[in-house]
């Protein structure tokens, strides 16, 4: 039986800047992404808030150009709504307000067309006879996908009537 914890890793503050600089620059990092990656080397807390401080004034790491990426690419490729997002974002503790400022970079009609083309998707794939339960099916598709319920109602109502 193997029960040795993991160890923390030796290793200089130098050497660990450098190695989060070349990971910040390969791709967009956030603080939180970079704390938990810190913590599990040898470092007091005073040089793991040094890198941090460092890699911010040197750009590496901007939280609201990190916080436009995340939201476009779970948008345009995982299709999330807004809540599912957001949610993420805060579990990463980027602040409500560089949220809200990224959400506004999604157009409102092209959100909705959006959750519209999922519903359809999933309407095309989902064999129910009953009205009620086949409404039931898409709300809760569309609800794990992160959308505001009066948007998934409203356009539920809009591809039933159009089929």
């Amino acid at each position: 039986m193997y029960s040795e914890e993991k160890k923390a890793k030796e290793i200089s503050y130098s050497s660990a800047l450098s190695k989060m600089q070349f990971m910040c620059s390969r791709q967009e990092r956030c603080c939180s992404d970079i704390r938990k990656k810190i913590e599990n080397w040898s470092l007091s807390y005073d040089d793991q808030d040094k890198i941090i401080q460092s890699l911010i004034d040197d750009k590496f790491i901007d939280e609201k150009r990190y916080t436009g990426f995340y939201v476009r690419d779970k948008y345009k490729f995982n299709r999330w709504g807004r809540i599912k997002i957001s949610h993420h974002l805060k579990q990463k503790q980027i602040p409500e307000s560089i949220i809200m400022e990224a959400f506004d970079s999604i157009s409102e009609e092209i959100y909705e067309a959006n959750l519209e083309d999922i519903l359809n998707s999933k309407l095309r794939s989902t064999r129910e006879d009953d009205s009620y339960k086949l409404k039931a099916k898409l709300y809760r598709f569309a609800q794990s996908r992160g959308f505001e319920s009066n948007l998934i109602l409203r356009c539920i109502e809009k591809i039933l009537h159009k089929n």
